[in-house]
Order: structure tokens, then sequence, then C-alpha cells
């Protein structure tokens, strides 16, 4: 049972997972910080005089009912710079090392492998004289 638990986590890419987990974990820290920081601010100018900060009052008297624009600005600024980050770093490079790297049997399904294989001892057996030497 804990051979097959062993098996399971080392397979694929269970481990490459976890790692990008937490690494992107810790850049989202950053990218909040800097959003905190910087945007958070630059969007505070197009707001009105209030604390609120952009957005607008649904209700003129009820302060709970103004609707912020500002965080879901940020949001998505956040989501884009982490996106553009992402692909620029990590999946164009390993793009570029796949094409330049990669071999072409990369595309083979299983039964193309079976195939090979099966090529490959049908001519180990008429070269042999019909034995086999592993």
């Amino acid at each position: 049972m804990l051979k097959g638990f062993k098996d399971f986590l080392f397979h694929g890419n269970i481990v490459d997972l976890a790692v990008a987990v937490v690494i992107g974990t810790a850049f989202v820290a950053i990218v909040t910080a800097f959003s905190n920081g910087i945007i958070d601010p630059i969007l505070a100018i197009f707001g009105g005089t209030d604390m609120r900060g952009l957005g607008f009052q649904l209700v003129a008297d009820k302060p709970a009912t103004f609707v912020e624009i500002g965080p879901i600005i940020t949001a998505a600024l956040n989501f884009a710079i982490i996106a553009a980050i992402l692909y620029f770093v990590l999946v164009l490079p390993a793009m570029h090392a796949k094409k330049r790297f990669g071999s072409a049997d990369t595309d083979l399904t299983d039964s193309d492998v079976l195939r090979e294989i099966r090529d490959l001892l049908a001519e180990g057996k008429d070269a042999a004289g019909g034995r086999h030497e592993f």
C-alpha cells in the first residue's frame, strides 16, 4: 500500500506541481505588496475626497452600499502581472528549451511505442536465426 502511494507521489509532475504552488504563493505576496504600495495609491487619486477610494455609492445615506472599483482593478492588474511574468520567465524559455533539446519521439503514443518494440523484436529474431539474445 505504501509503495503505491510512493509511486503516486513521484509519478508524473506531482513534485513539480508542489514546487510551482509554493513558488507561486511567494510570488503572489510580492505582487500584492507592489499593488498595495503603488497601484492602490494611484487608483486613490481618481476616487472621491473620502477614504473609500475609487467607486460609487448605491444609496446615499448607507455606507455599506459603496461599490469599490479599486480592488477589482487591482486584482485584474495582479493577474496580468503574474501571468506576464510567468509566461516570459518560465513558459517561453521552457518552450525554447523543449524545441532545442527535446527529442522527436516525445509525440509517440503507447501504441506507437509498442509497434516499435514489436518491429525491433522481429528484426532481432530474423538476425539471430529465430533466437533472441539480450
